[in-house]
């Protein structure tokens, strides 16, 4: 069968999980990635209670939904950040504390880990996420940025993320990292540097996502081909850009998504500038047999008619690879 098409319920965090549950198979779901906020999933929870994994995992069941990968990113997000108050809104409150940056970047670490534990009792292979980084406000080069400068941003996600690893291979989990401007990789080159910084570590991948590498000009092709074997889950997510008006580039210039003026800006699946078929055949060719994630965001549309029909395009697109040469049956047989 073609790989299963899921919803990351990041962007439905304020629908309970019940109700959420049979929306998204009604909309067309195989299962669900399961984001750390609103009721979705919790991880402290899950720790402290079986009963609360039983019951999560039943909720999912009865609406005959999958679920392949707990998602984090917000927590993710301050292990390296700067953190300022914008980290307050998106952190829980054990987390937050007293807002003391580097308390903060600790908890937040330890709140990852706590997530690999949470991921296993729940019976998932995954966790997706973001790091957060250090130099992500030095990516333009001026004031002049040295490599040196540079280093140290990557060598401090090393020394913070190489315990967190080390938590994850030891319940057998895997942290996917999703690719994406302001982490500490953006791009292949910086996904490449942050590979190195953790000396490789096995459990350290990617969450494929060709939306945040398309509209900066990364070849996301390119990307599925060179980190194959480190693609541990895809999000399913579209983008256009050179549509705004011209006064608005790859910066933002300050707008808020949806603005007219954006020269790029996020897409229901299956409308955007995305070449999804290329896409396939590159997740064909890596073997990548795990679950096609739809994020679903796009500002202009009605969340539930763009996740319905981002279920159906995708499942539409997908196909199981080939199990041999397409013109095998010419061949003449041997005697």
């Amino acid at each position: 069968m073609a790989r299963p098409v899921t919803l990351f319920t990041g962007q439905w965090a304020d629908m309970p999980l019940k109700e959420l549950a049979p929306l998204a198979k009604s909309m067309g779901y195989d299962g669900l990635e399961l984001a750390c906020s609103g009721d979705h999933f919790d991880v402290q929870q899950a720790l402290a209670s079986k009963g609360y994994v039983r019951a999560q995992r039943a909720l999912l069941a009865d609406n005959g939904l999958q679920c392949f990968a707990i998602g984090n990113h917000l927590v993710g997000q301050a292990v390296c950040d700067l953190i300022d108050e914008r980290h307050q809104s998106i952190l829980p409150q054990h987390v937050w504390g007293d807002g003391e940056p580097e308390g903060v970047r600790q908890r937040a670490a330890l709140e990852l880990m706590d997530t690999a534990r949470a991921a296993a009792r729940f019976g998932v292979k995954t966790v997706t996420g973001f790091t957060g980084s250090s130099i992500w406000h030095a990516a333009y080069a001026f004031p002049p940025t040295s490599q040196a400068f540079w280093d140290k941003g990557f060598a401090d996600f090393g020394r913070r993320f190489g315990p967190i690893l080390d938590l994850f291979d030891s319940v057998d989990i895997n942290f996917a990292l999703e690719v994406h401007p302001t982490e500490i990789a953006f791009d292949i080159a910086t996904s490449q540097r942050a590979l190195e910084a953790v000396d490789g570590h096995r459990r350290f991948g990617f969450n494929f996502d060709p939306s945040h590498l398309a509209y900066q000009g990364v070849d996301y092709i390119r990307f599925i081909r060179t980190f194959g074997e480190r693609i541990f889950n895809a999000h399913m997510k579209d983008v256009w850009w050179g549509r705004g008006d011209g006064t608005v580039g790859t910066f933002g210039g300050h707008t808020s998504f949806g603005d007219a003026r954006r020269g790029w800006d996020f897409r229901s699946v299956g409308r955007g500038m995305i070449d999804f078929e290329s896409l396939i055949v590159a997740l064909n060719d890596i073997r990548y047999t795990g679950p096609l994630s739809v994020e679903w965001e796009d500002s202009r549309m009605d969340r539930v008619h763009g996740a319905t029909e981002s279920a159906a395009f995708c499942k539409r697109l997908d196909f199981k690879p080939a199990d041999g040469a397409f013109d095998a049956a010419f061949a003449r047989p041997q005697h």
